[in-house]
């Protein structure tokens, strides 16, 4: 891929609920940073959930970006277009045996994790507090996966992180800015291992949330990757994607989260920081760039 000559960011919804403050503040960050680098912002819309995902939730992200005096460059890039090249490759990870079809089912995973509990085995959770895959399967025979394969089991892909790990040479690790000014940075050592053995794709969706990112990322030579600190985490197993599949390395900056009003983490589902809400309650743009501390 050519060296992009300028500094590139981007601002990645999914179109499974309005945009809320949290939201804003990092469109508008990333909106910021790009104008005073001189650099370019591109939208994405990461809608490779197509149950969830709807055209009615994209347009009111369309319109609330607009509104908030967000420009980005045309065209838009929409995850659910581009299934063939993210198939494509997790076919090169099926090839080099990175990747295995996990048939266990929730419940078959939590009575796993029950059994091994009683006989006083603490079981491993990743950094978002869910317990790893157990990872049977990887001693399954191939004629027994594809057989099963065949036969219209569900599965997933899962990674074989143990694998991946050993055909890395040297340390992995990350470049973090230290703050909204991108002056400086730090190296983060990344942990893929403390994930397990992730979603890859699935059956009926041949991509997962970490394949498609770091997929659209390599190919719009995204340099800067800002969001929220709530991804800070799982930008290990990204890491090991970008490094097996010959990606290059952007920096990051996961930026603070803005809380709700009793102080949680917001969500789609909170309506009273809805950008739509706020708008209708005659908020303006300015006044939700001061909410968000911009």
């Amino acid at each position: 891929m050519n060296s992009p000559a300028k500094q590139v960011f981007r601002f990645a919804p999914s179109p499974n609920g309005e945009l809320h403050l949290g939201h804003a503040y990092s469109a508008l960050l990333n909106d910021r940073l790009a104008e005073a680098t001189g650099g370019r912002l591109l939208l994405r819309i990461e809608d490779i959930d197509v149950t969830r995902c709807t055209p009615e939730f994209e347009t009111a992200i369309l319109r609330d970006l607009a509104w908030l005096g967000i420009r980005w460059e045309e065209p838009v890039r929409r995850q659910s277009e581009h299934f063939g090249e993210y198939e494509a490759l997790l076919q090169r990870l099926i090839d080099a045996e990175l990747v295995y079809p996990a048939f266990m089912s929730r419940g078959e995973v939590r009575a796993h994790i029950a059994e091994a509990e009683t006989k006083g085995l603490r079981w491993p959770r990743d950094p978002d507090g869910a317990p790893l895959y157990p990872g049977a399967d990887k001693d399954l025979s191939y004629a027994m996966r594809r057989r099963r394969i065949t036969d219209g089991e569900p599965f997933a892909w899962r990674l074989d992180t143990e694998a991946a790990l050993a055909r890395l040479s040297g340390r992995l690790s990350w470049r973090e800015f230290t703050d909204e000014t991108l002056a400086e940075t730090h190296e983060v050592e990344a942990r893929p291992q403390d994930w397990g053995d992730v979603v890859i794709a699935r059956r009926e969706i041949p991509t997962s949330y970490h394949l498609s990112v770091v997929a659209d990322d390599a190919l719009q030579d995204i340099t800067h990757v800002v969001r929220g600190r709530d991804l800070y985490f799982a930008t290990s197993i990204q890491r090991l994607l970008q490094q097996l599949l010959g990606f290059p390395e952007p920096s990051y900056f996961h930026h603070r989260l803005v809380p709700g009003p009793d102080g949680r983490k917001l969500s789609k589902s909170l309506g009273d920081s809805g950008l739509a809400t706020l708008r209708e309650q005659g908020v303006s743009p300015g006044e939700i760039r001061r909410m968000v501390g911009l």
